[in-house]
């Protein structure tokens, strides 16, 4: 997993919680990195999971609410630093429909090794969007905190429903209606 996950993560545990939550989850976890990243660096996800873990803990946030937290935050990281991208989409359906062939496209000339998970566009139209979502890391609600501020970006709105289809999160279909 790329360092700017962890980074971004650790500066919003830092913004929300303080600098002693921050120490407190690195100080619990057991991480092969001693909990130093750079944001080009390469982590093993099993520390985030860790960090989530003892954050949910010590907060009494689930990791789930703490993923579309992150998400939120990490969107405006994306939105600072990458406009240019956002800005080639006129609408969320377009951008989110395009994830996996223009949007990791991209990740990928900047983070060659990244591992990013897979979006299958199984129906598209201009108002709707069903996508499966698949990964070895069950971070979907990452990824529906992402597809929630991408209807905030478009000044728009939609219901989006998540179904599991692996139990353990790592198959999740998306079910968005714009509003």
């Amino acid at each position: 997993m790329k360092g700017i996950v962890f980074t971004e993560f650790l500066d919003l545990v830092e913004e929300k919680f303080g600098l002693e939550m921050v120490d407190k989850i690195i100080s619990q976890s057991e991480l092969e990195s001693d909990g130093i990243y750079t944001s080009i660096g390469t982590y093993s996800f099993s520390e985030m999971l860790q960090l989530l873990e003892n954050l949910s803990s010590n907060t009494g946030v689930s990791i789930d609410d703490l993923l579309l937290i992150y998400a939120e935050h990490f969107f405006s990281v994306l939105k600072e630093s990458y406009s240019g991208l956002l800005e080639s989409f006129n609408d969320p359906i377009e951008m989110l429909s395009s994830i996996e062939n223009h949007i990791h496209v991209e990740v990928r000339k900047i983070y060659p090794d990244a591992e990013l998970p897979t979006f299958i566009v199984e129906s598209r139209t201009d108002t709707s969007l069903v996508m499966i979502y698949k990964s070895n890391r069950a971070m979907h609600h990452f990824g529906l905190g992402l597809m929630n501020k991408t209807f905030e970006h478009f000044n728009s709105s939609a219901t989006i429903i998540l179904e599991k289809i692996k139990e353990d999160g790592t198959e999740v279909k998306f079910i968005i209606n714009k509003n």
